[in-house]
């Protein structure tokens, strides 16, 4: 039974099964063996808890719609009233006629003149909506490889998770540090923050043999992953809350935790 579970891992069946892009017969054989076989199930939920940490901010928002409505008829204005002065001459009926069929005709071009100008400028409208539709679909197309690609990192069996906890003065900070030696890549999600003040940030330090070395500072507003320098030989990772430039306050660390393998 060990052996073929083995290659049911190794096949990569439950990882697309995560994703939705298994066909029909391969879901019905993963969702056998998720209802079978114990270890299948725990791994089939921790595959979907990192695919909801990545996921959780990454939702992307629904395009606006393009136009709500497009005119297709103007109104109508009336034709002012002209008062003709009473004459002992009586106006001949043609030139009457002629008046007439000239304010209609006016009328008529500048109604028609005005509809193509308001078209056209719907016309722009509508293109540039298209333009930024366009736009709105490369990024989200952009957003969904990163997605995947950070998805891949997670299931690295190479990786290494960290949970890091404030002490007393930061009890609301949690975060989790996602550290691959193999492929040299580090990564951290924000679960929470406390309560900051503008001049504060939370810093990331890389503790080594007689050193720190600063990561970088957390963007609070930054919901997704955030990818921090790898350091080849940290013996730990610390983190601490001051000004943006500081880089002399390591060793006050609100969080800090060991790398596995590594010796203090």
């Amino acid at each position: 039974m060990e052996k073929k579970l083995h290659t049911f891992f190794q096949s990569g069946l439950l990882d697309k099964y995560i994703l939705d892009e298994t066909s029909a017969s391969e879901s019905l054989k993963v969702e056998h063996y998720i209802e079978t076989y114990p270890e299948v199930e725990s791994e089939y939920l921790r595959l979907q808890d990192n695919l909801h940490i990545l996921a959780k901010a990454d939702a992307v928002e629904a395009p606006k719609f393009i136009l709500d409505q497009i005119k297709n008829e103007l109104e109508e204005e009336e034709t002012p009233v002209i008062t003709l002065e009473t004459s002992k001459r009586r106006t001949p009926w043609y030139s009457i006629a002629a008046s007439i069929v000239a304010l209609l005709f006016a009328g008529g071009y500048y109604m028609k003149n005005e509809e193509n100008k308001a078209l056209l400028q719907e016309n722009q409208v509508v293109v540039e909506e298209i333009f930024d539709l366009r736009g709105d679909i490369e990024n989200n197309n952009a957003k969904l490889d990163n997605l995947m690609r950070q998805f891949l990192k997670l299931n690295n069996p190479e990786t290494e998770k960290y949970v890091l906890r404030g002490n007393e003065r930061a009890k609301e900070l949690k975060t989790v540090a996602y550290i691959n030696a193999v492929e040299k890549t580090s990564m951290i999600d924000v679960v929470s923050l406390p309560q900051l003040s503008e001049d504060q940030f939370v810093h990331v330090w890389a503790e080594m043999a007689d050193h720190f070395v600063s990561l970088g500072i957390i963007d609070p507003s930054e919901k997704n992953m955030q990818s921090l320098p790898y350091m080849e030989d940290a013996l730990g990772i610390s983190l601490t809350i001051g000004p943006k430039e500081d880089t002399k306050n390591a060793d006050n660390a609100v969080a800090e935790i060991a790398l596995k393998g590594k010796n203090n």
